[in-house]
């Protein structure tokens, strides 16, 4: 059975809470000479660049979190990367 559009969970939308739960898959408290050192030696990105680099981009984040321009977590339009 599918759950109405408008369906909150703890006060979070199905979108709000599919990005919340990126998120937290990819979250990491990390000394800053340990991110140093894997700038260094890792080619991954940080977990902080995991969450805040896809997500910046896709208008459907935008949209789930209403995010206005100027917040920290916006990138205008033009500026987004877009693959397909």
């Amino acid at each position: 059975r599918a759950l109405p559009e408008n369906y909150t969970m703890q006060g979070f939308t199905q979108d709000q809470r599919f990005f919340l739960s990126w998120a937290q898959v990819w979250r990491q408290l990390a000394r800053e000479a340990a991110v140093m050192q894997q700038l260094a030696t890792d080619p991954h990105s940080p977990a902080e660049w995991r969450i805040k680099g896809p997500l910046s981009n896709m208008p459907e984040f935008y949209e789930a979190f209403s995010i206005p321009s100027g917040s920290p977590m916006w990138r205008a339009p033009q500026d987004r990367v877009s693959v397909w």
